[in-house]
């Protein structure tokens, strides 16, 4: 698919009322924000407290333990119908930092209910506990448990990846690897959400000093946190915008026009179409960072848009 990027979308004649006073809520508390130690944040980010509501958790999810590397095990929460048509593998955000599988129930909820997929979430290791290459670790083998079991545990193997912030990072980090293993096909959609795609930071993100809901202060210490000192951020293994990314499934990028990382779906998009793969990128004015978990009308629009996304690649 072909997107043509127009100046009108970036215009503030382009943002609604209604996602303006968000955007206004979200600066005065940006404001009177006052710096917390890191175990109160990731406390604070996991309750749903912070910039990025979290949602009620879902009734009906359950989780099971699979085998991870090195011998530790993966909790995949899973929510799912009766007779799935599909599973979706959901890698959460939260700057590879925070986060919890639980913590979008809402939003697997709705894709369940709208597409008739199982969600799958992960819970990943997060750094600094456990930097890079841990979650990507724990992804693949989450990824490579639903191409062998899906089958048996749902009754297809029609599959979806996705997620957002560094879930859609994950995603792609995961669907290079697996291309690399010869599992380029397994995945027949990738749903990536405002991801970070280039660690070293792309321009829009190095310009980001007093953006909503994440800067580039606090992208440099989520980075710093994921990745070992002696590491190249570009390098392709841990900055996909610098992979081979030839072989890859159609994507569905999504992202916000007051988001510090559009460059990074800007540039991925293009690079994904480049390499041959079908993209498609979705752009809403006013939308920071996150914007998806917001009530807003730009959020439903985009939701639907992915719901859409994921039906008609079958």
């Amino acid at each position: 698919m072909t997107c043509y990027l127009h100046p009108a979308l970036f215009s503030q004649d382009a943002v609604s009322p209604e996602t303006h006073a968000i955007n206004v809520e979200l600066a005065r508390r940006a404001a009177e924000a006052l710096p917390l130690k890191f175990e109160v944040m990731r406390a604070a980010f996991d309750r749903g407290d912070g910039v990025i509501p979290a949602t009620p958790r879902s009734p009906r999810a359950k989780t099971i333990l699979i085998d991870g590397s090195g011998g530790h095990q993966i909790a995949l929460r899973i929510v799912a119908g009766p007779s799935p048509v599909g599973a979706y593998l959901h890698i959460h955000g939260g700057a590879w930092i925070m986060g919890t599988a639980n913590m979008r129930d809402e939003d697997l909820e709705r894709i369940v209910e709208s597409t008739g997929f199982a969600c799958v979430s992960v819970e990943y290791r997060l750094a600094p506990e456990h930097p890079f290459p841990a979650a990507a670790d724990d992804c693949e083998a989450a990824a490579r448990w639903l191409i062998h079991h899906a089958k048996a545990q749902f009754g297809t193997d029609r599959l979806v990846i996705g997620g957002e912030s560094a879930g859609g990072h994950l995603s792609v980090v995961t669907l290079v690897r697996l291309r690399n293993d010869g599992l380029g096909s397994a995945f027949q959609a990738a749903n990536l959400c405002y991801g970070v795609y280039d660690l070293s930071m792309t321009p829009s993100l190095r310009s980001a000093e007093a953006t909503l809901v994440l800067t580039r202060q606090s992208m440099e210490g989520a980075i710093s946190a994921f990745l070992p000192a002696d590491i190249d951020r570009r390098h392709p293994s841990v900055s996909p915008l610098y992979a081979d990314l030839k072989g890859l499934p159609p994507a569905l990028f999504t992202v916000g026009t007051l988001d510090p990382l559009i460059d990074d779906s800007f540039f991925m998009h293009a690079r994904w179409v480049a390499a041959g793969n079908d993209g498609q990128l979705a752009i809403y004015p006013g939308g920071t960072h996150g914007f998806t978990t917001f009530p807003c009308a730009i959020a439903r629009e985009a939701k639907i848009l992915i719901d859409q996304f994921i039906v008609k690649r079958f």
